[in-house]
């Protein structure tokens, strides 16, 4: 393929990387830039990195043929050129961003104290890079408060008490992963971190960080209390990454828009992953980064009958290492029912365990399992396809109790 005809990837995360092994497959090369000095990795498995489950090698990926170290800068759709920050250009005849996300960073006061960033012990936590150097940092018995009570906050809050660390986690709404689970499920993780030693507060917002001779100290609460630490976790969610898109006059709202083949608005750009907005959604999650890689492949290979129409996604999380056993849970669809929807619910206290359905015109449109995973697969399938369920309630109750067959 001819310089000017070739595809070329910006972003060596999950995403990039699949979509370059699915166009090798399909018989089309890629070339993939990653600013990142790591090899390719899965970001999910960072938190088991941390938690001193994995080593960093153990959940790399294999890197693409094509694969270039650097940082692009900018993007010429006139010349369909992209720069780099070492002042090399790239040719390119169809150009993909997979940019991913940048963590959220909080308005505190105190964050940037130093000219060059963060005082020393404040760590975001969204790379290998901020991994390693947060791992580097905890010893047993080091304090550490864990802004945010989300997904990551709680996978990061876990990991460093199974280090040892006196862990504090700050969540500023009224439970934990307010967004994916119900209130059940909620209390079933704030008793697991609770009973791993972590403190645990929500409705509490922190609004500035007190550090002396360059390095956190404390950390200030909206209602004035001072939390006395020697490290800061920002876990407060991620943005995409958009600022390439937005210099090149892409339209962009949350995300880089997209349609059902993953262009954006200019015909020779494409946009998968964390960065990606298609049909008002922002995923932000590993599934349908990889199944939108996918799509894109076969849309660039020539399949013209491929196109993403979105993914119903299942998020899980396991939070393990340590001397304690994992501890599973899985949400798909929506997890609150609306007025006039069924719910059928399970729970075993004793366990620690919980199951509940969502049901809706005869359908499953979502559920949550703390605790106890073997019925997941079931679910997922009976939710993925939309299929109506068989009208005298039992099969609900079923889905609950077997595992279907996963």
């Amino acid at each position: 393929m001819t310089s000017n005809g070739r595809v070329v990837v910006i972003g060596a995360g999950p995403a990039g990387v699949a979509l370059a092994r699915r166009l090798g497959e399909l018989g089309t090369s890629a070339v993939v830039v990653g600013e990142e000095e790591h090899r390719p990795y899965n970001r999910v498995l960072l938190a088991e990195v941390l938690a001193g489950r994995y080593a960093p090698e153990a959940i790399a990926l294999p890197a693409p043929p094509g694969l270039v170290r650097g940082r692009v800068v900018g993007i010429d759709r006139a010349a369909r050129q992209v720069r780099c920050a070492d002042g090399s250009v790239l040719d390119y005849g169809t150009l993909v961003l997979a940019t991913g996300a940048n963590p959220v960073l909080p308005p505190l006061r105190g964050l940037f104290a130093r000219e060059n960033g963060f005082p020393e012990g404040v760590h975001a936590f969204r790379t290998m890079d901020d991994c390693l150097g947060l791992s580097g940092a905890v010893r047993p018995g080091v304090r550490v408060v864990v802004v945010g009570g989300g997904l990551l906050g709680v996978s990061a809050a876990r990991a460093l008490a199974v280090r040892g660390a006196q862990v504090v986690l700050a969540q500023q709404a009224e439970r934990l992963m307010e967004h994916r689970l119900d209130q059940a499920a909620s209390a079933l993780v704030l008793r697991h971190l609770t009973d791993l030693g972590v403190e645990v507060h929500t409705e509490c917002r922190v609004r500035g960080v007190r550090s002396a001779g360059g390095a956190v100290r404390s950390v200030e609460l909206a209602d004035g209390y001072v939390l006395g630490t020697d490290l800061l976790v920002l876990a407060c969610g991620v943005r995409p990454r958009t600022g390439l898109a937005e210099d090149a006059g892409l339209a962009v709202r949350r995300g880089v828009l997209v349609d059902d083949e993953l262009r954006t608005s200019d015909p020779h750009i494409h946009a998968i992953g964390d960065c990606a907005e298609h049909a008002g959604t922002v995923y932000g999650l590993a599934a349908p980064a990889l199944e939108q890689a996918g799509v894109l492949a076969e849309v660039l290979a020539g399949r013209t009958d491929s196109r993403y129409t979105g993914t119903r996604s299942l998020t899980r999380l396991t939070l393990a290492g340590g001397p304690r056993p994992p501890f599973d849970l899985a949400a798909f669809g929506e997890t609150e029912p609306r007025a006039g929807d069924d719910v059928v619910r399970l729970t075993d206290a004793t366990r620690g365990t919980y199951r509940k359905v969502v049901i809706r015109d005869g359908r499953l449109a979502g559920g949550v399992l703390v605790g106890a995973l073997d019925t997941v697969g079931a679910l997922a399938r009976a939710w993925e396809g939309a299929e109506p369920l068989p009208a005298d309630g039992g099969p609900p109750l079923h889905l609950l109790t077997h595992d279907g067959g996963s």
